[in-house]
């Protein structure tokens, strides 16, 4: 049996255990251990199970992982979140929808702390969806306005999805980074552009926003000063070459601290609840990397990088082409696989490929990315949309997903544009860091 049958096999078995419902990070472990040893024997298997964990778990790369998540948390219980929706929905004044655009700007924003999508979409619904039913918007502009934001929390720096990228593709932090700040601020700005376009079609959907003072609207967005503060230093620092991501995370992390314990918003209790829930989000994370660092070693024992680039200079496919047919991959298998498995799944496979074709793994790490967002917010998976239902279980799930539909433009349209102009990913982090 030829080591890309073996490899064809495995490929196809981690697609039935998931569709069983297995934990993604199950399917890699076994798929990789058994396929390894398929092609390796089982001595050099046991091997690699045994160092594996140890080499990644204990490697520095990685530990930017549980302070960011550290700092979001720690951001999400100070009450940020609520004192920056109020902060952006002044920014918008009396505009129709004021409260929905609101809601995505503080989405994008809250992001640029937090570095999670679904813990972006959990601490905004509970602030903003039940202000914007207060107000009489429409279920489904306000479900989909908070959905479709939540998704800006993995390409606005810090990004989780960028860290594990980087360990997986090889690449610099830093420079993806900067990489998903301008596609970030785009992407912010043409959900809004849909939302507004929803609100002339069906205007009834939302009020105008309610008349503030000029002076108490300066107050409310200068209530926002501590994510300019957490984003400034931390990733401003990244960016400055003042701190590595480690560094910024840490320092970021400690700011947030500070900041909670002097307003009085985190006493021992919320502490506890912060770092648990850190613990537990990281390991989950830390589990997922291992083993699809474990599965990785079987697809390149398995040749399938090597296969798939001979079966495209076979195909004759322009690079475009190329392109397109792993987008629409992605946007396929996104309908079934959570975005972090789907990044580890098939970034060891596609990368390859890829760069022989041409394209810079920067760039191609802001695609991914982009493309799991969409994944976060289309059906049937749709993590966001789950975790917003959970949070109001009185909106139906069908209401959910009709009104994120026509959110789903708005990542088409960045991947379109980044296609036609790469340089709008590579323009700063060649800025900063040189080609």
């Amino acid at each position: 049996m030829s080591v890309q049958l073996i490899g064809a096999i495995g490929m196809v078995s981690l697609l039935v255990l998931i569709f069983l419902r297995i934990p993604v990070a199950i399917c890699m472990g076994l798929v990789g251990f058994f396929g390894y040893a398929a092609l390796e024997g089982w001595a050099r298997a046991a091997i690699v199970m045994g160092n594996a964990p140890f080499d990644i778990a204990s490697g520095y790369a990685l530990s930017v992982v549980p302070l960011f998540v550290l700092m979001g948390e720690l951001s999400s219980a100070s009450g940020m979140s609520s004192r920056l929706f109020r902060g952006t929905s002044s920014l918008f004044g009396r505009l129709r929808g004021s409260l929905a655009y609101a809601s995505i700007g503080a989405n994008a924003a809250f992001g640029a702390v937090c570095g999670s999508s679904v813990a972006s979409a959990a601490t905004m619904t509970r602030i903003c969806v039940p202000e914007m039913r207060r107000h009489g918007y429409d279920d489904r502009l306000s479900t989909g306005s908070v959905a479709a934001g939540g998704t800006l929390g993995i390409l606005i720096p810090p990004s989780l999805i960028f860290v594990i990228y980087a360990m997986i593709a090889q690449q610099s932090v830093p420079k993806l980074f900067a990489a998903g700040m301008i596609p970030g601020l785009v992407l912010t700005a043409l959900y809004i552009i849909v939302a507004a376009i929803i609100l002339l079609v069906k205007p009834h959907w939302a009020p105008r926003g309610e008349p503030r003072a000029l002076g108490q609207r300066i107050l409310d967005v200068l209530g926002m000063w501590e994510f300019v503060l957490l984003f400034g230093v931390s990733v401003g620092g990244i960016y400055a070459g003042l701190f590595s991501p480690t560094e910024a995370a840490a320092i970021g992390a400690f700011m947030a601290l500070v900041i909670g314990v002097a307003q009085g918003k985190l006493g021992w209790a919320q502490l506890w609840e912060c770092f648990e829930a850190t613990l537990k989000s990281s390991c989950m994370l830390f589990i997922i990397i291992i083993c699809a660092i474990i599965f990785s070693y079987f697809v390149v024992q398995a040749q399938l990088p090597t296969a798939l680039i001979a079966w495209t200079q076979r195909m004759a496919l322009s690079p475009m082409a190329l392109m397109l047919t792993l987008i629409v991959c992605y946007i396929i298998l996104g309908c079934f696989l959570e975005g972090i498995g789907l990044v580890l799944i098939t970034v060891p496979v596609f990368l390859p490929v890829v760069v022989a074709s041409g394209f810079d793994p920067i760039w191609f790490g802001v695609i991914v990315v982009i493309v799991v967002e969409l994944g976060l917010i289309h059906p049937p998976v749709g993590m966001n949309l789950f975790v917003i239902q959970a949070q109001i279980p009185e909106v139906p799930t069908m209401t959910i997903y009709k009104g994120t539909l026509p959110f789903l433009v708005a990542p088409i349209a960045l991947i379109a544009m980044l296609l036609l102009f790469p340089e709008i990913a590579l323009y700063l982090p060649n800025a900063l860091y040189g080609k």
